[in-house]
């Protein structure tokens, strides 16, 4: 099989470590070769975090190139937005609708985009739901990551409760519940779509 690329991009605490653990978790345990690359930026201070997960036959290297990920998860909107330029021609984004402020923002040196979501379906096959609404409702806010995990479960063929699978496998006990409600609301949720 042809390698698939996937790119989990956001800003440092809110959890796309953890999620690129799950997903490469789940891969390994569907028989593939895995490679997970993490790229740290200021991520302390909120900075631009990006991880690829590249997964096949056999895969040679972590990296993705622009033009390569067959999918961006990103748990920003700004985020998606500058990671774009990675996306391959048929690729598709799956994010948040949530909105972070960077730090230029912050200053007043700059201003964040509007219409961000609009335009990201413009130029891109968008998947987009509010993770932090969901999250909330799931019992605890900290769960966005897992709430955007159900939602990329859909672009796999891998039953359900494999995913639940990786869960229970990834995170501390005291925590699987609250993280498998947040998967459910993800997978579940109606979304905005821009074909």
């Amino acid at each position: 099989m042809k390698t698939r690329n996937i790119m989990i991009v956001g800003v440092g605490g809110q959890g796309s470590l953890l999620a690129s653990k799950l997903l490469g978790h789940l891969l390994l345990t569907k028989g593939y070769d895995v490679k997970v690359s993490e790229v740290h930026g200021m991520s302390q201070r909120g900075g631009s975090v990006v991880t690829y997960v590249r997964y096949g036959e056999r895969v040679h290297s972590p990296i993705i190139e622009q033009g390569e990920a067959d999918l961006i998860v990103s748990f920003e909107l700004l985020e998606a937005a500058r990671w774009l330029p990675y996306l391959a021609k048929d690729g598709k984004i799956v994010t948040n609708t949530q909105k972070m402020d960077p730090m230029p923002v912050i200053t007043g040196a700059a201003v964040y985009p509007e219409n961000l979501t609009e335009k990201l379906g413009a130029l891109s096959q968008l998947d987009a739901i509010d993770c932090l609404r969901l999250a909330r409702e799931a019992g605890s806010e900290r769960a966005v990551n897992i709430v955007l995990m159900g939602r990329l479960s859909r672009y796999f063929d891998f039953p359900e409760s494999d995913w639940y699978d990786a869960i229970e496998a990834c995170v501390p006990p005291k925590f699987v519940a609250v993280n498998r409600a947040a998967f459910a609301l993800g997978r579940a949720e109606g979304s905005v779509r821009h074909d």
